[in-house]
């Protein structure tokens, strides 16, 4: 069947993956084999795949592809995060556009909507990411709500209330007014922007010493926030400022609401910020509150859940937090009270969820004691139980655990886990997994009689835990590690192999799930992380929807196909760090398939004939042991740089190896005249060596290399490249290899000899050597530079373009006169290049740093290089003298 002419992935990808499901190539059990297992970072079911995620698993996929075709049993398990500040807003969106709002339901009512929300969008991302070609185990979807993981999620947080690690407590938190609910710390995003410092003066209160009508009847303080001012309850000073000695123990009246506040001391002040006199106001920032115990000062808290101002301000009730900020400046500058203004720059909380100014705000909350907790989770990565890829993150990951708070993990939310706290009607409390055993709780604990406390008197708590404190249960519990102690599926499968993820997650997620690994299975997670960078546009932005910079991932696979999105993503993005994306890479992607698909047809379209080959002569002989010689290397160091997770280094090998080498020069070494015919060991070499190229990329772009393994050779039914074995690193034989290289060296000097002088491919020239090449070599020169004869001389050729290969000497016969003046600068030139190299390997081997710290290997191919240089400027001088003496 003749193949078409162009590549065309639409049909052929999703004709792939049907088949690969049908066999059920991803699903794995438990066997003899050594597991190598991925889970999933889960995605929210409000997701939908963007860069990032084509990035993450794209990556997971040449993983668990690779580790599949080496005889692992390779599983990847797929799943979602409920994702609880998400999809609530998504959910109050939908019913908000049904005309019903949240505050009219119970409870019970909105859940229903929120599952029924789930079940038609959740799976959105997980259909998307088969289009991208993911080898997960769909059978094994899970889901952070699943019954079972509820239960487990539930378990964890009455064992930890039992063990003292979980308390609640009344805190100042981190307030989101659009999700109307708490944060935790590392849910806050730090943004620096532009703000004003406002001057305002408060009115002092008259005493023997202070008159109304003296300019020392006020004082003045500075701040960004001035619609918090109906919050103040004091004024602070540092005690050892001499401006205000004199009116620590007096009293202010706050602007507008007259409140009179006392002036304190406490050395937390800085004497040079502003005025040096600081509102202290402990609902709203969580220094004046510590500073408000420590005075026994009161609490006035300004603000709503939502960001409007309460009845407890007094003034602007109801109104936005900002839009109110606008309205008292105008008040206080029309009573005097504004000083002046000045710009400043200054850093504010943003919800990493709805992107949200975060309000401080004390607030009774449930937390988990850290500490402790995290000491395993510290000491595994310290000592390389866990190893980081790149390690430079271990650093950032070690400064965190060691100055590690505690976790508020409360969400005033109704999607998600439900703290099971019970309270009694009289405030006291229970903890247990399900109402029944709260019951029996709290009657075996208070000793209470069933007739003094029934089931329906307890009332649950509201709130439901954050998101994370389920999802750092993920990599035992998708295999039912907590809900089925011991099962055969954990024993097998866990601790995990590789978890890539995203490094801004790294105290999010991986170091809370390297916690709760060794508080629930006693061992690590997972051996290695992989931490991938940010994807950016051209000019360095995060992509995001609102800068409208985000391609449209779905449209980019349908036009340029999946593999070419695959090698576009993964081409230019090292471990750790930014990837700049450009559609370019997609196109280049694209251009890689067609070529591979273009040395397809031509290599099926060779007839061969079964002849005996001149084992010495044939140049096809040193054609294929020279490719699979470069083959070998290329491999041994894919395998190293894959072996320290340089996946997107790896790529660039393969892709050199297969454009360059194969394409561009073993397929022109092999390739019959027009007419004529391939022998057969040539032919069947050439679609082994294809094949196994094929193998080598697969991971990376599995539907084209599938579909090309196919055509190759006629295969069964059940043989597929993503189950076949992985090709070993062969030993390299350096004998075809350097005799390879130096045809590719010596076609190169030709070819460039025969551009610069416009001497037309069809010319037969004759090439003259100093030395006899082999028969091999000499074939496969002649051959791809057109040549009628390779011949030996003693000394140099007249009428001939002299150059170097190596240190040996070559002349190529002129078809007309050769210009003495164009051949002295063309050598003078080279001499030039020669020199300046000469002058940088000299320079390096002078550094005593390099010297000292580099490896013995480098430091010799340094010298080698050097040596090299240094004969072909003899040579090229000694040229140079034989032109002079001529003229």
């Amino acid at each position: 069947m003749e193949l078409p002419k162009t590549f065309d992935p639409k049909g052929m990808d999703q004709r792939w993956y049907d088949r690969w499901m049908e066999k059920k190539l991803f699903a794995s059990l438990p066997d003899d084999r050594e597991p190598y297992t991925i889970v999933i970072p889960p995605p929210n079911v409000t997701g939908v795949l963007h860069m990032g995620h084509a990035l993450n698993n794209t990556i997971q996929d040449v993983l668990i592809r690779r580790a599949r075709m080496q005889g692992k049993n390779a599983c990847w398990v797929p799943g979602t995060d409920h994702a609880s500040i998400a999809t609530e807003a998504k959910v109050v969106q939908m019913l908000r556009e049904r005309g019903i709002k949240k505050s009219e339901l119970s409870r019970e009512e909105f859940l229903k909507y929120a599952w029924e929300w789930k079940e038609k969008y959740g799976g959105i991302i997980l259909h998307q990411l088969k289009k991208l070609g993911c080898s997960c185990d769909w059978d094994r979807t899970a889901f952070t709500m699943d019954d079972d993981y509820y239960r487990s999620v539930i378990r964890v947080f009455v064992d930890l209330y039992q063990k003292g690690y979980i308390y609640r407590g009344l805190r100042m938190i981190h307030w989101d007014p659009k999700a109307k609910t708490s944060l935790s710390d590392e849910e806050v995003i730090m943004k620096e922007v532009k703000s004003k410092l406002y001057f305002l003066r408060y009115k002092l209160e008259p005493t023997e010493d202070l008159s109304r009508d003296t300019n020392d009847a006020w004082i003045t303080i500075a701040t960004v926030r001035p619609e918090t001012i109906l919050g103040d309850v004091a004024i602070c000073v540092n005690p050892k400022d001499d401006r205000y000695k004199s009116l620590v123990g007096k009293f202010a009246f706050v602007p507008l609401i007259n409140r009179r506040i006392p002036i304190i001391a406490d050395e937390y002040v800085e004497m040079e910020f502003g005025t040096g006199a600081l509102k202290i106001t402990p609902a709203h920032d969580a220094n004046d509150y510590q500073i408000g115990l420590k005075h026994n000062l009161p609490v006035i808290d300004t603000l709503n859940e939502d960001g409007t101002m309460s009845e407890a301000a007094q003034l602007y009730i109801g109104q936005d937090r900002f839009e109110c900020r606008k309205k008292i400046l105008k008040d206080l500058e029309a009573q005097g009270h504004v000083v002046k203004m000045e710009d400043y720059l200054n850093k504010i909380g943003y919800s990493e969820r709805t992107d949200a100014v975060v309000e401080p705000r004390l607030s009774m909350q449930w937390w988990v004691r850290m500490k402790d907790l995290s000491k395993p989770a510290l000491e595994s990565v310290m000592k390389g139980e866990i190893k980081f890829f790149p390690d430079k993150f271990i650093n950032l990951y070690q400064h965190w655990m060691e100055n590690i708070k505690d976790w508020c993990i409360s969400r005033q939310l109704w999607w998600g886990h439900r703290i099971p706290a019970y309270y009694l009607p009289d405030g006291r409390l229970v903890v247990a997994e399900t109402p029944d055993e709260a019951h029996q709780k709290a009657i075996s604990d208070f000793g209470l009689s069933i007739s003094e406390l029934k089931k329906e008197d307890l009332r649950q708590d509201e709130d439901v835990m954050d998101t994370w404190f389920s999802s750092w249960l993920w990599p035992f519990e998708v295999f039912h590690g907590l809900s089925n102690p011991g099962n055969d599926e954990v024993k097998y499968y866990y601790p995990t192999t590789t978890l890539v993820t995203a490094p801004e997650i790294i105290f999010f997620w991986v170091a809370r799930m390297i916690i709760a690994g060794f508080e629930y299975m006693g061992e690590k997670p997972f051996t290695h992380v992989y931490y991938t960078g940010t994807v950016r546009d051209t000019l360095g932005r995060k992509m995001s929807k609102s800068l409208g910079n985000s391609p449209d991932l779905l449209e980019l696979i349908d036009k340029y196909g999946a593999d070419a999105v695959r090698f576009g993503i993964l081409i230019s993005s090292p471990a750790g760090n930014d990837l700049l994306f450009d559609e370019k890479l997609i196109e280049q992607g694209r251009n890689f398939n067609n070529k591979i698909w273009n040395a397809l047809r031509l290599v099926k379209g060779w007839s061969t004939e079964s002849v005996n080959i001149d084992q010495v002569a044939s140049g096809n002989i040193l054609a294929v042991a020279w490719f699979e010689s470069r083959l070998n290397e290329v491999h041994r160091k894919i395998e190293e740089l894959l072996y320290e997770f340089q996946i997107s280094a790896a790529l660039k090998e393969i892709y050199s190896l297969i454009w360059d080498d194969f394409c561009s020069w073993y397929l022109e070494m092999v390739k019959p005249s027009f007419g004529e015919t391939v022998d057969e060991y040539t032919y069947e070499k050439t679609l082994r060596l294809f094949e196994k190229l094929m193998q080598l990329l697969h991971p990376y772009m599995p539907f084209v290399t599938e579909e090309i393994y196919h055509q190759l050779f006629e295969r069964s039914a059940e043989e597929f490249i993503t189950i076949s074995k992985y090709p070993a690193v062969n030993i390299i034989n350096p004998i075809p290899f350097e005799e390879g290289q130096k045809v590719k060296a010596l076609v190169t000097s030709v070819r460039d000899l025969r551009n610069k002088n416009q001497i037309k491919p069809k010319e037969r020239l004759k090439l003259f050597a100093l030395e006899k090449l082999e028969d091999r070599i000499s074939s496969l020169v002649m051959k791809l530079c057109g040549l009628s004869s390779i011949e030996k001389t003693s000394g140099d050729v007249e009428k001939t373009f002299s150059f170097l290969v190596g240190s040996q000497k070559y002349f190529l016969e002129s078809p007309h006169r050769i210009d003495s003046a164009e051949e002295k600068s063309r050598l003078e030139k080279d001499l030039e290049y020669h020199r300046g190299f000469l002058e940088s390997v000299m320079k390096k081997l002078s550094n005593e740093k390099f010297v000292s710290n580099a490896k013995p290997d480098v430091i010799e191919k340094e010298r080698k290089k050097a040596s090299d240089a240094e004969e072909k400027i003899r040579l090229i001088q000694e040229q140079l003298k034989a032109i002079a003496s001529q003229e």
